[in-house]
């Protein structure tokens, strides 16, 4: 039976110490320059010590004129090298691998009032606050693949341990593999084959720039969660696409802007009793493919995470919000000192207000890390606000 402190060997022959792994959270310390930041240095430095067999970093996008959060780190060459290696060294005592991406039409229009995408398909029920894409042209689409291969390039040389692309949570690769937003006709849309070249043709260029023994990994949606989307027929059949493409280690989740189950409380009680959100789905996955699977949401307890990994659908449990509050967490439910995740009660039951304040309220909290004070439990509900609204019309600090 596999166990949380079990190491796991990967296919490109890599070795994880533990099946705990940190999931992405955008952190959103990046300078006015879209490059790392001491700020980020020391976030990471005290989640490397915190025992996690692997920390996924926040998006990191592939283009700087295309930004899905104030304060995104991009990467489209050397020119911030000191920057990144500085950030990689301070992550060096857990094997740390940079989330790439690209937000398509999920870029707000106060950061990109030009977005792209594979079609001109807007996202509903925003008030403007995202502007219709253009559809991108097929030689952009073959240029938007080149950037992927160059940030992993990037992300190498500064010596972090792999990459991760992002093809969850309704960003660009996502919008590719949905009918919903991939209207195209041309050879990157269509049938799920053409609408899943993107992503393999992606993962392909990265491979061929970083070389067979450097991890890549994927973040694929179980299902988008809505009429007529990314289905989770569509994702087993991904999955298997991905598969023979031998990536390392493939990350489930689901859910995009317009419906956000990622972020989703359980409300079945066969849900609730396992934790995690996206269990069922992660083993219809598991009996089409053999590739590492991770899935992330809703992982509290210690119990709960030995379980998934007993049950032979899950490889690595995935961990995110938990950590921005205890970010030694993961050595703890391996030493036995703890056995569970802090509750954290912020709910207020008004679904636009909670909204804005869990996400704000985390956020909060890498930053307290990231200024060197640490988390605070105690923060006020109202603080977490305030900082929202501040960063929403001002901008906050740490360049954002």
């Amino acid at each position: 039976m596999t166990n949380l402190a079990d190491p796991l060997s990967l296919p490109c022959g890599a070795v994880l110490p533990n099946r705990l792994a940190k999931s992405a959270m955008s952190e959103r310390l990046a300078g006015p320059d879209r490059a790392p930041t001491e700020a980020l240095a020391r976030l990471y430095g005290a989640w490397a010590a915190g025992g996690a067999g692997l920390l996924i970093t926040g998006n990191v996008m592939v283009d700087p004129a295309h930004l899905g959060e104030r304060g995104n780190v991009a990467a489209e060459d050397d020119r911030h090298a000191e920057a990144w290696r500085a950030w990689a060294e301070a992550s060096r005592g857990s094997p740390t691998w940079v989330q790439i991406n690209h937000p398509g039409r999920q870029a707000p229009r106060r950061l990109d009032p030009a977005p792209v995408a594979p079609s001109a398909v807007g996202l509903p029920g925003t008030f403007g606050a995202f502007a219709v894409p253009r559809a991108l042209t097929e030689g952009e689409v073959e240029g938007v693949v080149r950037r992927f291969a160059t940030t992993a390039r990037v992300v190498k040389d500064a010596g972090f341990a792999g990459v991760q692309v992002h093809a969850a949570h309704g960003y660009l690769v996502s919008q590719f593999l949905s009918p919903r937003t991939n209207l195209r006709t041309d050879r990157w849309g269509g049938d799920l084959a053409g609408r899943a070249r993107f992503l393999l043709e992606v993962v392909r260029a990265i491979r061929a720039e970083v070389g067979p023994a450097y991890p890549v990994g994927v973040k694929l949606n179980t299902a988008d969660f809505q009429k007529g989307a990314f289905s989770e027929d569509d994702a087993i059949e991904v999955a298997a696409m991905l598969e023979a493409e031998r990536i390392d280690l493939l990350e489930l989740s689901g859910g995009t802007y317009e419906r956000a189950a990622m972020f989703a409380e359980p409300v079945r009680a066969s849900t609730a009793a396992r934790e995690a959100f996206f269990l069922d789905q992660a083993e219809r996955v598991r009996k089409r493919v053999r590739t590492p699977l991770m899935l992330t949401g809703g992982f509290r307890t210690r119990e709960g995470m030995a379980a998934a990994l007993a049950g032979g659908a899950v490889d690595v449990v995935g961990l995110a919000r938990p950590l921005a509050v205890e970010p030694d967490l993961c050595r703890r439910l391996l030493d036995g000192t703890a056995d569970r995740a802090l509750t954290v009660e912020l709910a207020t039951g008004i679904p636009q207000i909670d909204a804005m304040l869990t996400g704000s309220w985390y956020q909060v909290q890498m930053d307290r890390i990231a200024d060197g004070r640490g988390a605070d439990p105690g923060v006020w509900r109202i603080s977490a606000l305030t900082w929202y609204l501040r960063d929403l019309f001002l901008g906050g600090g740490h360049g954002r």
